[in-house]
């Protein structure tokens, strides 16, 4: 696989996109956008030390969007040829003849285009072969399945090496791209134990950079540890306790936040957190502050798929509700300024208190770890939470024993209000990064 391949395809993507709206310009059409991306990768995956599979995938497509009186048209294309750029465009002006006028649709303002393009180190090519993936696979599974006789099985290591090419254009002279880098390395096994129980974990590593990955031999003995932490199960009696969210299942719970005040639900009508904007809805002590341009993160970008120049603000602070995340659309559709999300959030670090998540298991008298959250039991509407969970139960500040088969449930607003803590030692592999979140209570349902 060639390290050279993403941006060897940077100048003639950004001549594609430029041809597009050229086109797009002699068609007389009000404005135009054009995005592509492309994509190159790598995935070997193996099972009892053994490669099941190597796939090599290389894909991409241009999108473009016309705007027309008001009205707005979208075709793509795979082929970048003049011809088939010329069709996709005519194409979309057609559908854009017959589609009705929305007042919202249209650019982003042109005075919010990003005009600043620092090297966020996002790309960090290197030449990697099926073997090598491979033998990292392997040394995973390996890793894995001696660590311990009750891992009895494995499913499956996978080894992952990608590139992307991003390029966005629009009819206001904004044309730029970048490249991206992305590794990654997973381990999935099961154990037994000598009652009959049957368990199942993983974990896994990602990085911008090869090198910077965690050791193969270091995910595997992680995925063997976390499925043997499970094995005994047991379920617990139904009540309330504190909870106390592992850190990567933190990120979930913050998930829907981002779900409550994305402008699309907002307009929608259909978010709990609706004229939430400047009300505490979180303790005083709690933050989140969003930096889209940190180096080398994995939501680092310069503009959003509008191409408005991202800016770090914060999105919460002293619990106070601060933004919103708008698009051009949303925003018109509100009434308010576009914040620069099209395309989602960049790098949200939660404010810790100074603990950590041993500390806080410490901490507890009783109560419930959470280390996995199951079905679709969230009501973005009404803010009612309600999950199947596994985890651990604690008392005295220890951990007794595995639970599974229980349901967590709340409601979001009196969760982010009633959050205790975070721990100081925070999940890095997201856009959101943050600790363990110990709520005050929730309701169990168990046995």
């Amino acid at each position: 696989m060639s390290a050279n391949f993403i941006d060897g395809e940077l100048p003639a993507l950004q001549d594609a996109v430029a041809m597009a709206l050229e086109f797009a310009q002699g068609l007389g059409v009000n404005a135009a956008e054009v995005a592509i991306s492309k994509q190159q990768g790598l995935s070997v995956s193996s099972r009892l030390q053994e490669v099941e599979t190597v796939e090599f995938n290389k894909d991409g497509a241009l999108g473009i969007t016309v705007y027309r009186d008001g009205c707005k048209g979208n075709s793509s294309t795979s082929d970048l040829s003049a011809d088939a750029i010329r069709e996709a465009v005519r194409a979309a002006d057609s559908i854009a003849r017959y589609t009705s006028e929305d007042p919202a649709s249209g650019l982003a303002e042109k005075s919010l285009m990003a005009t600043e393009f620092p090297d966020l180190q996002l790309y960090h090519p290197r030449h990697t072969t099926p073997e090598e993936l491979a033998q990292l696979a392997i040394a995973a599974e390996a890793a894995a399945l001696g660590r311990d006789k009750r891992i009895t099985n494995s499913d499956g290591a996978s080894a992952n090496a990608h590139n992307s090419v991003r390029v966005y254009g629009n009819s206001h002279g904004f044309l730029q791209g970048y490249c991206s880098s992305r590794y990654s390395l997973s381990c999935v096994v099961i154990g037994s134990d000598d009652n009959g129980d049957m368990q199942r974990d993983y974990d896994y590593t990602v990085a911008r950079q090869f090198d910077a990955m965690l050791a193969a031999d270091k995910v595997g003995i992680s995925a063997a540890d976390k499925t043997l932490s499970r094995l005994g199960g047991r379920k617990l009696a139904t009540g309330n306790l504190p909870v106390l969210f592992a850190a990567d299942v933190a990120t979930g719970l913050l998930g829907h936040l981002v779900s409550a005040i994305s402008g699309s639900t907002l307009y929608r009508k259909s978010s709990f957190l609706l004229d939430a904007l400047g009300q505490p809805i979180f303790p005083a002590w709690f933050a989140i502050h969003e930096q889209p341009k940190l180096l080398g993160g994995f939501a680092s970008a310069n503009y959003d798929s509008e191409g408005v120049a991202t800016r770090d603000r914060f999105i919460v602070e002293q619990g106070v509700l601060q933004s919103y995340l708008l698009t051009s659309y949303s925003a018109r559709k509100l009434g308010m300024q576009n914040t620069g999300h099209a395309g989602g959030i960049y790098n949200w670090t939660v404010t810790d208190s100074g603990k950590s998540f041993q500390e806080l298991i410490s901490s507890m008298d009783k109560g419930l770890v959470v280390t996995e959250v199951m079905g679709q039991g969230v009501n973005t509407v009404t803010g009612d939470y309600s999950r199947g969970a596994a985890g651990f139960y604690v008392e005295n500040g220890e951990i007794c024993y595995p639970v599974e088969e229980i349901t967590i449930a709340g409601n979001l607003r009196d969760m982010f209000r009633n959050i205790q803590a975070v721990a100081n030692d925070r999940e890095m592999r997201s856009s959101i990064r943050t600790g363990a979140i110990l709520l005050d209570s929730m309701k169990i349902a168990g046995s």
